[in-house]
C-alpha cells in the first residue's frame, strides 16, 4: 500500500469516519444495509485496507445524515491543526545565504577565522634528490 493510506493524516480521516457511525449508532452491517455494500467493505474502509472515492464518500456521509461540505471543512481544520503543531515543534532550518551567514551559524567570528593561518596558494617545490 502506499504511503498515504499510513499517514497520519489519513488515520484521522478514518478515525472521523468511525466516529461519525458510532455516533449515529450504527454498526457497520447497519451502515453496509444503507449504503447497499457488504460489512467487510465497510470494514475495509475504516481500517485503512482499501480507500473511498470521493464519491463514495458523498454517499456514506449522506448515508450518515452529514453534510459533504461540513465533513470536509472540519477535517481540513483538522489536519491543518496537525500540521501547525508539527511546524511549531519542528521548525524548519534556514540555510546560509553567504559565508559569513555560515560563520555566524557555526558560531565563529571573523577574528577567528583571520588568525588561522592562511593556506598557500601555490604548491611548495619539489626538492629533487641528487
Amino acid at each position: 500500500m502506499s504511503k498515504v493510506l499510513h499517514s497520519r493524516h489519513n488515520k484521522i480521516f478514518l478515525d472521523k469516519l468511525r466516529k461519525l457511525r458510532e455516533s449515529r449508532q450504527l454498526r457497520q452491517a447497519d451502515l453496509c444495509k444503507l449504503l447497499g455494500r457488504s460489512q467487510g467493505w465497510v470494514s475495509y474502509i475504516e481500517s485503512g485496507q482499501t480507500t473511498l472515492h470521493i464519491i463514495e464518500l458523498r454517499q456514506w456521509l449522506a448515508a450518515l445524515g452529514v453534510e459533504f461540505l461540513d465533513f470536509l471543512n472540519e477535517l481540513d481544520a483538522e489536519l491543518r491543526l496537525l500540521e501547525a503543531m508539527r511546524q511549531r515543534a519542528n521548525p524548519p532550518r534556514r540555510l546560509a545565504r553567504n559565508a559569513l551567514s555560515q560563520l555566524v551559524q557555526a558560531g565563529l567570528s571573523m577574528d577567528a577565522v583571520s588568525a588561522a593561518p592562511a593556506q598557500a596558494t601555490k604548491p611548495a617545490k619539489r626538492q629533487v634528490r641528487r
